[in-house]
């Protein structure tokens, strides 16, 4: 593993170095005595003494709650194995055949402290996988605490609304929760090297873990995979640490779900709690997270269908099958596996049991519902209560529809091997999976394959020809509430909680007809054998891969702190611009042309009152004071507006409404671009806006003299959200043969003449000054927002076209650290309105200018 003292060097290194650096050397400890060959050159230049692998392979580290290690106890000595069914370990399968893969997650078992050195070594040795040991207390408010208790319960849709009704959130527990996630961080850094190894980290247990790694390595590869629920909006948002959690997931370059409806709440929450908004291209979900693509998948786990097939393979199971073929010769059996939890639906299940015998008697005697309970993967009252009230109802029913030889619901308690549960699987006619939520359950797959069987099993089983046939008729009744629901067409769908619906469903399936039976499973059994757990890994795989492309055409700063800490992604020559770089420049040149922005550019987006203050009217007085400057205030605000609030700086040019009025300074009139003057649309846009305002909350429509604009940012973001997007079809519609464009912006849709932009004002403006016989050789252009983006695209443009006279000095400048055309930029207005009194200095009095500090 990577020495501390190699991390310490790395943490001193710039993220832009990283690639400089080349290849971390892979250090990996060994056991005495098994020396591998040595480069020892670059164990010199480790700072460490273990040992370096000299021929790095391409790694994944997957990283998950628990290990897919089995632990025994043997004496005074621990015994490890692999945990076969585990799906962290299966997915392994979906990787390339030269991959390393690297485990990091704790052991089932607890081990004690003196015991923890000497067993990761061996686990590290034997089985490459890193152990996290948690101390006891820490993994009992963790795990027991804020992940099964509070978080299980919440994603679950189930509010603790009073105390018995549920766990309310617990500070100490969350405390507990970063602590176990920062110590799964503290491991992978042992062991990743950040310019090469992919890290796929898994489930609910672990999301904030992406933030932990994202802040020690800008660059890291990284994937997350949720196997949960992810629950509405109006359930997730009443999480006290809900953004937290959020930025965490955003701090990944690939987030995964098993559904469609998993990721639409996702983004729901983003675009409510943070801003945020997707966008589709090419069949892939983005969101744009500070200058970041953060892709979104959407594809559910599959199974491992070597392992079950193998299994269905042997003697064993094949003399199980026999067992019970004859154990429930004549009779229909049913069959339910669920790990004893509160949504999984079980009561559920036997109530619509009950409901089916009471209304067919000629059932009674013949179906039989077999249940097998996992043993429950936490502890509490809510796990008592549920498995008190499932044998409540399974005795009742028992006792009333029992006949000799005959009980209608049998348990069948585990954990029981895999080969026991495929034996049930085989014999059972149907499978109802009830639960009234669940991530994905996988049970309706392992069913199929076990139905389809495999050539070794029907020999044992003396079966062939039609009969074979026969045995390969599934029916699955599902709950519409889980994940696998939507990739299994040919399940019966119900919902759960209607008792009657699920008896019906139960019904159907036992007098269901052989063909159908047949023709249900074979469509599900060829979407599961073609969308197994390797088609799920190598999906995923490359999807990371894909997602991690651009990572060294970026530059990275990071921003925030704690838990809100995230990276913002900049152009390579995207630099911050002072006034020392651009001051020369300003004084070699003669004929300068300054275009500024107002809103978020000189005044701060945060201010109510959007007055320019005594200090920006004094710094572009004494800009335009000097003959050699043309500055130009370039508003998208009205231009009555624009005259009143400027009316103190008479060499000031104004352009208003993005560029359709125009004024060169006070004692010029107002020009339009030329463009037409019909705004006979407006009578149309009006009442079409007017509808969408009434409809929409909070919305309402700004008139200006060119230009209509409807706002949403007050209204619910969702709605005003999708309000926008059918307005703008619905006037991209009936204004299909007027003269003008519909545009939809931050928040707005607005509609204005065709040709009017910002850009166009840069070009109209520079056109002029050249006609005049002084082109201008420097240009500084500071906007803050997308339409400032048309004036950086023009400048880009005009600069790299070879026909038109060169601006030597060009200063393109964005407010704030985002992606953008321009090629600088500044933090705030703050540090906008420092710099024009930087440049104003030279040609004024200091002492006649008003400062920030003396304001």
């Amino acid at each position: 593993m990577l020495s501390r003292s190699c991390l310490g060097l790395l943490n001193l290194v710039s993220v832009d170095d990283y690639q400089a650096l080349g290849r971390v050397p892979r250090v990996v400890t060994t056991v005495a005595g098994d020396i591998p060959e040595l480069d020892i050159n670059a164990m010199e230049n480790s700072g460490s003494d273990e040992l370096v692998s000299p021929m790095p392979r391409e790694r994944r580290i997957v990283v998950a709650n628990q290990l897919p290690i089995r632990a025994f106890r043997e004496g005074k000595k621990w015994r490890f194995e692999w945990d076969r069914d585990s799906l962290v370990l299966q997915l392994k399968d979906g990787f390339p055949s030269d991959v390393e893969v690297l485990y990091v997650g704790s052991l089932k078992a607890e081990i004690e402290a003196c015991e923890q050195e000497e067993v990761a070594q061996l686990l590290l040795e034997r089985f490459r996988c890193v152990p996290t040991f948690l101390p006891p207390e820490v993994h009992n408010k963790f795990y027991h605490g804020f992940c099964k208790h509070y978080l299980w319960p919440l994603f679950h849709y189930m509010l603790p609304m009073s105390p018995s009704q549920g766990a309310r959130f617990d500070r100490e527990q969350w405390k507990a929760y970063v602590l176990a996630n920062k110590i799964f961080a503290d491991k992978v850094t042992e062991v990743i090297n950040p310019d090469e190894d992919f890290v796929w980290v898994h489930d609910y247990h672990l999301m904030i873990l992406p933030t932990f790694l994202r802040k020690r390595f800008h660059r890291v590869k990284l994937g997350f995979f949720l196997h949960n629920t992810f629950p509405s909006s109006e359930i997730y948002r009443t999480l006290p640490v809900r953004e937290d959690i959020l930025r965490a997931f955003l701090n990944c370059d690939l987030i995964g779900f098993h559904t469609f409806d998993y990721a639409r709440h996702f983004l729901s929450c983003c675009s409510r709690m943070l801003g945020l908004d997707y966008e589709s291209k090419r069949g892939y979900i983005g969101l744009d997270y500070y200058g970041r693509t953060v892709t979104i998948k959407i594809l559910p786990a599959g199974i491992h269908m070597g392992l079950l097939e193998s299994v269905l393979s042997l003697p064993h199971t094949a003399t199980r099958v026999k067992e019970l073929k004859k154990e429930y010769e004549g009779k229909v059996v049913i069959l339910g596996v669920d790990d004893m939890d509160l949504f999984k639906g079980i009561s559920l299940k036997f109530l619509a049991l009950g409901k089916l015998l009471e209304a067919d008697e000629g059932l009674r005697g013949r179906v039989v519902l077999v249940q097998i309970l996992n043993a429950a993967r936490s502890r509490g009252k809510d796990i008592q209560d549920v498995k008190s009230e499932s044998e409540a109802i399974a005795r009742e029913i028992n006792e009333k529809y029992s006949q000799p030889g005959y009980k209608p619901i049998v348990f069948v308690n585990g954990p029981i091997s895999t080969q026991e549960k495929a034996a049930y699987y085989s014999i059972s006619e149907c499978c109802v999976v009830n639960a009234v939520r669940d991530g994905m359950n996988l049970v309706p797959y392992e069913y199929t394959v076990c139905r389809q069987g495999t050539v070794a099993l029907d020999k044992a089983l003396g079966v062939e020809g039609e009969d074979k046939k026969s045995l390969q008729q599934s029916v699955i009744i599902v709950s519409e509430f889980i994940g696998c629901s939507p990739s299994l067409s040919g399940a019966i769908r119900v919902n759960p909680w209607n008792i009657d619906e699920v008896a019906e469903a139960m019904n159907s399936a036992v007098t269901m007809s052989e063909a159908e039976k047949h023709l249900r499973h074979e469509k599900h059994y060829k979407y599961i054998s073609s969308h197994d757990v390797a088609y799920w890994a190598r999906s995923f795989d490359q999807d990371l891969d894909r997602a991690c492309r651009e990572h060294y055409s970026k530059r990275y700063w990071g921003v925030g702190f704690g838990l809100g800490f995230r990276i913002v992604a900049l152009d390579p020559t995207f630099r911050k611009l002072s006034v020392d770089h651009i001051a020369s420049a300003y004084r070699d040149t003669h004929s300068r042309l300054i275009l500024l922005d107002y809103d978020g550019t000189m005044m701060s987006p945060a201010s109510i009152n959007k007055t320019p203050s005594m200090e920006v009217i004094s710094v572009l007085n004494y800009l335009c004071s000097d003959p050699e400057n043309m500055v130009f205030i370039v508003s998208g605000r009205d231009k009555d507006c624009l005259s009143k609030w400027f009316s103190p700086c008479e060499k000031l040019g104004l352009s208003a409404e993005h560029g359709y009025f125009n004024r060169w300074s006070m004692d010029s009139p107002w020009e339009t671009c030329g463009l037409t003057t019909d705004f006979e649309w407006k009578m149309i846009v009006e009442p079409v806006m007017a509808l969408y305002t009434e409809a929409t909350d909070g919305s309402f429509i700004e008139h200006k003299e060119s230009a209509m604009v409807w706002h949403h940012q007050e209204a619910d973001p969702y709605f005003g959200s999708c309000q926008a997007k059918e307005l703008l079809d619905h006037l991209e519609s009936v204004l299909a043969n007027e003269p003008v464009v519909v545009i939809r912006g931050q928040h707005i849709v607005e509609v204005k003449p065709q040709g009017v932009s910002k850009g166009k004002v840069v070009e109209d403006i520079i056109s002029t000054m050249r006609s005049k016989g002084k082109s201008p050789d420097f240009l500084l252009c500071i906007g803050d927002d997308r339409s400032d983006e048309d004036m950086f695209e023009s400048i880009a443009r005009s600069v790299s076209n070879p026909a038109l006279p060169t601006i030597s000095k060009v200063f393109a400048c964005t407010v704030g650290q985002k992606p953008s055309m321009a090629e600088y930029y500044l933090d705030d207005t703050s540090e906008v309105i420092n710099l024009l009194e930087g440049l104003a200095c030279p040609s004024a009095p200091s002492s006649s200018i008003i400062t920030s500090q003396e304001l």
